[in-house]
């Protein structure tokens, strides 16, 4: 299971996960709410906290905790509020142990602490603070009980373990240049993928944890091109990756020790929209192309879902359900797709769908449509089919439809260079490598 929230970049160069964080085995997730929470009084009442900690009858709303438990017979949530409403810049991460992980920036520096539910009230381990003013959350660890920050100076970036290790946060390596972004690229949190800027260009480098931070360069298409990973499958070898090489920015893919060059579909090339990858099928062991991922498109008129394959070169676009958090999501080994949701009705809902079926384009799309159905639980509002996407696609000037495949290479094949092999780096030669600094 692969998946990730939405991002948006700090004035420090780090990216800043905000929205959705779901644990790599898929059991919990977390997010900062805004809305009507709960508070504890000191004789056990509980009373109805609005916005600044006020009661009730004052206008707006506090921001909070909530951990979502998505593994059981049908998804719930569990708000996880205390004496005060959190700030809005405050991040969150599920441990696999059912605990969240909130970071809190309190002036230049950044304190963490462990939160959980301990009946009507929710309990708190401080666990210390980070002297730095611009860190942000890694995403969860594969082992599901340590987390990760990455602080981000003028020249150099900082990765701290902030929960899981023995005494409150520890430093663990300094990267040489500006870092931002962050991948895992095992099931053991110790490779991970950073995307450095040094001399005004960005390259994809792996850091391994477990020998001292060394450094190896994972990406580079040309030697001036930013090239970037936004998402990677660990059991694939499967990585999804943007890059300027052609002139301008597109999404392309590649496998992990391959010596093929990173190739960029055409079809995942759409006219005054964002396509972000989010989330790839896992279990598919040396099958990278057979790898369903699933998309966050952003257009005009919001923002829906798109599944593709490397093999299929083909992009279905569907309908996403109401209440989508837009950019969360995450596939089974059996090739379901599962997005989390919220509305008024459902405010706690995992919508499902299974992986449409790659045909040839002279084939008719209607073997190829998929439908949504709801988890276990509450409706999810509306299932939609092929026929009320295309109505949705037509009310967004967008068709919902499979996009045919086109050139898989946006310039000769013969002026890409192939993709470094530094990973698995326990295989790796040392030569080439960076000391930590």
């Amino acid at each position: 299971m692969t998946a990730c929230a939405i991002e948006t970049a700090t004035k420090g160069g780090a990216v800043r996960r905000t929205t959705f964080a779901i644990t790599a085995d898929g059991t919990y997730a977390a997010r900062l709410t805004l809305g009507a929470t709960h508070e504890v009084g000191e004789t056990g009442e509980v009373a109805e906290v609005s916005a600044a900690g006020g009661r009730p009858g004052r206008p707006g709303a506090a921001w909070f905790p909530e951990r979502w438990t998505l593994d059981g017979p049908e998804p719930y949530a569990v708000p996880l509020p205390l004496n005060q409403p959190e700030e809005p810049d405050s991040e969150v991460l599920p441990l696999t142990d059912g605990r969240v992980l909130i970071c809190r920036r309190v002036a230049d520096r950044h304190a963490f602490s462990l939160l959980y539910p301990t009946g009507p009230a929710t309990g708190e381990l401080q666990l210390g603070a980070v002297e730095d003013a611009w860190l942000t959350l890694l995403p969860p660890a594969p082992d599901g009980v340590s987390a990760y920050g990455l602080a981000v100076g003028e020249r150099s970036s900082t990765i701290w373990r902030v929960a899981g290790g023995m005494f409150g946060p520890e430093h663990v390596v300094e990267v040489p240049g500006r870092c931002s972004g962050g991948v895992w690229l095992d099931r053991t949190g110790r490779i991970l993928a950073l995307d450095r800027e040094i001399g005004g260009v960005v390259k994809a480098v792996v850091v391994d944890l477990g020998r001292g931070g060394e450094v190896t360069p994972l990406l580079q298409i040309t030697e001036e091109s930013n090239d970037r990973l936004l998402l990677a499958d660990p059991d694939s070898g499967l990585l999804l990756i943007r890059s300027d090489a052609a002139g301008h920015d597109r999404l392309g893919w590649g496998v992990l020790g391959s010596l093929r060059p990173v190739r960029f579909p055409e079809c995942l090339r759409l006219a005054d929209c964002a396509v972000t990858p989010f989330a790839v099928q896992p279990g598919q062991v040396l099958m990278p192309e057979s790898c369903a991922v699933a998309l966050r498109i952003d257009g005009a008129a919001g923002s829906w879902v798109g599944v593709w394959r490397p093999s299929g070169r083909q992009l279905h676009q569907l309908h996403a359900p109401r209440g989508w958090l837009a950019g969360a999501g995450f596939w089974t080994p059996g090739g379901t797709l599962r997005l989390p949701y919220a509305t008024r009705a459902v405010p706690c809902g995992v919508a499902c769908v299974e992986a449409p079926v790659d045909v040839p384009v002279r084939e008719t799309r209607a073997e190829t449509g998929s439908r949504w159905r709801r988890a276990a639980g509450p409706e999810v509002g509306r299932p939609t089919d092929r026929r009320t996407d295309r109505e949705a696609g037509a009310e967004a000037g967008t068709e919902f439809a499979e996009t045919n495949p086109g050139e898989e290479e946006p310039y000769d094949a013969q002026h890409t260079p192939v993709m470094c092999r530094p990973v698995p780096l326990q295989q790796a030669p040392l030569t080439g490598r960076e000391a930590s600094g």
